[in-house]
């Protein structure tokens, strides 16, 4: 891969923002360097100064975790921050595109409008598969990026291996792959791929699995030419010292990490199980993720009912090949039998 024929060329010769923290990277006892607050904070102490702009004790733990390198890790705020920092790095507005395959997550195609990138639309199979052939033959000299995401968002399914292989194999530009829902499927990561391929990025987030959505923390796997790219890029400090604290914490509990999946995989059985059982489900679809792509009999009407119930879905209706379609995550016991219950009343 020949990153910088890929890359906008303003950027090949961009000098980015320099930190004080990018500048000076030692122990000190007496930092005057970056204008912050000396005297404390109306809150903790902890967090008057600046945090690692480039998180490397977060990124080291991570990396063991994962088993990969540091260097092939970038962090961003929520899974979002990459996807944008992608396009603007590589897609010139007005001129160059994208391929997305609907439907699937929807900031692909935010990201790209905001950037005013064309968006190429691929869509899945009646039976949410690549259609691969059709993506290959929609590749131009403007094309710069395709997105693919496995476990799908909201269809729920993984993707077929071998058909993403062949996208990234075949594409002289960057594959993205969005692994959002990984930690549930029994479909092994990408990232091992990262080693041969060096046009793959592989997505993930603490949002899911991890429970942490509030901390806004997604991580991006790639070639170390483009985690350059994306941290000459980012805003300085884009991930806050209150969120490498709490993620450093979260990181020392695999253990009930794994327990948690478990748990959320036996709920996702039963859930289904009950699903089926009621008169108004028409079909449960295969889920690799912690959530059921339900069709149902008039599924906006339902999920206004259920709203009312104060129970609450996701209504997918108007998504392409999703028609019909309630989008529902896996809860506790409790709350999945609430749903039930409610479900029974308003069909």
């Amino acid at each position: 891969m020949e990153l910088n024929k890929l890359l906008r060329p303003h950027l090949l010769n961009l000098t980015p923002y320099s930190s004080a923290r990018d500048e000076f990277k030692g122990e000190a006892d007496v930092y005057l360097d970056a204008n912050e607050n000396a005297f404390g904070s109306t809150s903790s102490d902890n967090y008057r100064r600046y945090p690692d702009p480039y998180q490397s004790e977060l990124k080291a733990i991570i990396g063991k975790i994962k088993n990969i390198d540091s260097e092939y890790i970038f962090l961003g705020n929520g899974s979002d921050e990459p996807i944008d920092l992608l396009i603007r790095a590589l897609c010139t507005p007005s001129r160059d595109k994208i391929i997305i395959t609907p439907p699937t997550y929807g900031m692909y195609e935010v990201s790209a409008n905001i950037n005013d990138v064309e968006i190429i639309k691929i869509p899945l199979t009646a039976d949410f598969e690549l259609e691969t052939d059709k993506i290959l033959e929609a590749i131009d000299s403007d094309v710069k990026i395709i997105f693919l995401c496995s476990p799908n968002n909201p269809t729920g399914n993984s993707m077929e291996k071998k058909d993403i292989l062949r996208v990234v194999k075949a594409f002289s530009g960057l594959v993205v792959l969005d692994e959002a829902y990984i930690d549930f499927s029994s479909q092994p990561s990408f990232i091992p791929e990262l080693q041969s391929d060096e046009n793959l990025v592989v997505l993930q987030t603490f949002s899911k699995a991890w429970g942490l959505a509030a901390l806004r923390l997604g991580m991006a796997f790639a070639n170390p030419e483009i985690i350059k790219v994306l941290n000459m890029i980012k805003p300085p400090y884009n991930i806050s010292g209150a969120t490498q604290e709490l993620a450093l914490d979260a990181l020392k509990n695999e253990d009930k990490l794994a327990s948690m999946v478990q748990d959320i995989l036996a709920q996702k059985k039963r859930l289904k199980s009950m699903l089926l059982e009621l008169p108004s489900v028409i079909e449960v679809y295969p889920s690799d993720a912690n959530f059921l792509l339900v069709k149902v009999a008039k599924a906006h009407e339902i999920y206004l009912k259920l709203i009312a119930g104060k129970v609450i879905v996701r209504d997918r209706s108007k998504v392409a090949l999703c028609e019909d379609c309630l989008r529902i995550t896996v809860g506790t016991a409790e709350e999945n039998k609430a749903l039930i219950a409610e479900l029974k009343r308003v069909s």
